[in-house]
């Protein structure tokens, strides 16, 4: 049997220097991953701050909250409705 990758050996020297150079890499990563995040963190916080919520928007949402509030009961009512007409339905038939 052939060796499929010829002259060349790997050893477990290698492969440890390897690993070891994949794993420094993924720390630094973690952390400029970490220090970018605690920055953006502090920039949107920043921003928060200084932008204050436009009237406008407050009074849109007061606007969608009251018509989300008016309309729940309409899904409830159809299902009643719904429940009723399935006791009707079914009430002859378990009745003798």
């Amino acid at each position: 049997m052939t060796d499929p990758l010829g002259p060349v050996q790997i050893g477990a020297r290698e492969i440890y220097d390897a690993v070891v150079r994949v794993g420094t890499a993924v720390e630094r990563l973690t952390d400029q991953h970490a220090d970018i995040e605690r920055t953006v963190d502090g920039h949107d916080e920043q921003l928060r701050l200084l932008t204050p919520v436009p009237a406008q928007v407050i009074d849109h949402e007061s606007r969608l909250r009251a018509l989300e509030s008016a309309r729940w009961p309409l899904p409830a009512a159809s299902l009643l409705v719904a429940l009723a007409a399935l006791a009707v339905g079914l009430l002859p038939k378990l009745t003798p």
